[in-house]
């Protein structure tokens, strides 16, 4: 029941994967280059991120955080959020409902 999806660039210096899917869930990997940013953006979505490797400055509604591997947090439905990759690295994003826009 495995499906394989392909890498995607999603921004300069970022790559999307979406590992699994279904209609109230999604799984996405994205690999980040030193200085990749993922760009300030919303969706209605609710959000999960695992930090897999590397560190990022995550900034959510204006706040900015420093994470690094292991850490995780939950982005809530339609918050401006994005951020910048300071040390090569993986996020692993969970998305409630699907993303449809990445299939």
């Amino acid at each position: 029941m495995t499906q394989k999806f392909p890498i995607v660039q999603a921004d300069p210096g970022v790559t999307r994967q979406v590992l699994s899917e279904s209609p109230e869930l999604m799984v996405v990997a994205f690999t980040f280059d030193k200085d990749g940013e993922g760009k300030l953006h919303s969706h209605p979505h609710v959000q999960s991120t695992y930090v897999e490797s590397g560190r990022f400055a995550f900034t959510v509604d204006g706040v900015e955080t420093e994470v690094g591997p292991g850490d995780s947090f939950v982005i809530p439905s339609r918050a401006v959020h994005g951020c910048r990759c300071l040390e090569d690295g993986r996020l692993i994003d969970t998305f409630t409902p699907r993303r449809d826009d990445f299939l």
